[in-house]
């Protein structure tokens, strides 16, 4: 279901700074693209529970949000990861190739988690991502190739790409 057709779900503020984060990874290396302005939506409203007798917790007045399952991954969990892994050989290969901006991809990593790491088990889940991007392209390349280079335009493109499609999917 189409998220902008109403009743999908609406999006996080941890969304729009993941959207941020992925946009300005993206725009740093291929030069021009602006990230994204951080807006604040609600959290999608759950579905209302049942009491048996008394309710545990105070009933939610009808229409108001409730905070989503915190164990629960958000559905662009596995283009998150995509991302962080991208990120990871970016780091390497950028410096690997004399860019020497292998820091500033670990920095928009490190934004990253701050904006989507809400437990540790997706902190270290998006560094695990991170690490492996970094460690293949490692023991692949020791040195700068054209076929190095030819990784990076792509890794680039799939980045922007990825970024695009989480925002025109999970934004208002």
């Amino acid at each position: 279901m189409d998220c902008r057709q109403g009743g999908g779900d609406r999006e996080k503020p941890a969304v729009k700074r993941l959207l941020a984060s992925s946009l300005a990874v993206a725009a740093a290396l291929a030069v021009a693209a602006a990230p994204l302005a951080a807006q604040t939506q609600t959290a999608p409203p759950a579905k209302p529970a049942v009491p048996a007798a008394k309710p545990v917790t105070p009933a939610t007045p009808a229409g108001t949000p409730t905070p989503a399952q915190p164990d629960a991954p958000p559905p662009y969990e596995a283009q998150l990861l995509r991302l962080a892994e991208i990120t990871g050989a970016l780091a390497y290969l950028r410096d690997l190739c004399g860019d020497g901006d292998g820091a500033a991809f670990r920095a928009k990593f490190a934004d990253l988690v701050g904006a989507e790491g809400t437990t540790d088990a997706r902190k270290e889940s998006l560094a695990g991502a991170f690490n492996r991007g970094f460690r293949d392209y490692e023991l692949t390349y020791r040195a700068c190739t054209p076929t190095a280079r030819e990784i990076v335009a792509r890794f680039l493109d799939e980045a922007s790409h990825i970024a695009k499609d989480v925002a025109n999917r999970y934004s208002g």
